[in-house]
């Protein structure tokens, strides 16, 4: 079971404050990857709907916005895509999106939310495994300089879900819903975690290497025999929505 997530209650605010129609906001971050430590901030991410007039014209209205802010101590971290920018970053096998899009910690949604979120499944192919092995290499890289704790949560976070997502089709984010794919001993680094952000990694897992190898290995294995297809098909269904999504205005 998903343990319940501290998160402001004025979030559902957010959405009527920005200055252009949002299609969902929801959050990410580590409290979507389960390991929200007292003092994390909060990612929210979604969809902007901008007007016809700024897309049609010689003037082009912004494809990401991005915004910080603090309010009652925290510490608000919100970024949004234009929807046709969304949907090519959809099609182009980015985890990303698809964590952003199908994430339970909805803040703000809409028909164009629930539409996009039905056809996810259509976005899906064996090629998101290059996504997760980067992003692992990049954050074991960040943990070999810095041995924080963070970064190497993030490393087995990321090898757990695009293993999770190459074997079963289905997108799991809560690396404390994928204990099975990590060691024994990742609980009490979520653990460890939550008390702190910046917090040092346990000086006892210095042999962690052998496990981040272990699972890259698995996650190469299961893309090669991933019954998930080489190419994304809802590229025309999401082009339709994108325009119905525009002449509506959001």
């Amino acid at each position: 079971m998903r343990e319940p997530v501290s998160l402001p209650g004025w979030l559902a605010e957010v959405a009527g404050e920005q200055p252009y129609p949002l299609a969902f906001a929801t959050v990410s971050g580590a409290h979507l990857y389960g390991f929200p430590s007292v003092d994390s901030d909060v990612d929210l991410r979604g969809v902007h709907v901008l007007p016809v007039g700024e897309v049609a014209g010689l003037r082009h209205g912004p494809e990401t916005l991005d915004r910080m802010w603090t309010r009652d101590a925290v510490e608000v971290d919100l970024v949004t895509h234009d929807v046709a920018k969304f949907c090519r970053l959809l099609l182009g096998r980015n985890g990303y999106v698809l964590e952003q899009l199908l994430s339970p910690l909805v803040v703000a949604s809409s028909e164009v939310h629930e539409e996009l979120a039905a056809l996810a499944p259509g976005c899906l192919t064996r090629h998101h495994a290059h996504h997760y092995l980067g992003f692992s290499r990049t954050q074991w890289r960040l943990f070999s300089r810095t041995l924080e704790l963070k970064p190497l949560l993030y490393t087995f976070r990321v090898l757990a879900t695009g293993t999770h997502l190459m074997r079963t089709g289905e997108l799991e984010a809560d690396l404390t819903r994928l204990y099975a794919y990590g060691p024994a001993y990742l609980p009490e680094l979520v653990a460890a975690k939550r008390e702190a952000e910046h917090g040092p990694a346990p000086a006892a897992l210095e042999a962690v290497a052998a496990d981040v190898e272990r699972m890259t290995a698995e996650l190469e294995l299961a893309r090669d025999s991933s019954s998930l297809p080489e190419r994304a098909t809802a590229a025309d269904a999401l082009h339709d929505l994108v325009l119905r999504a525009r002449s509506a205005g959001g």
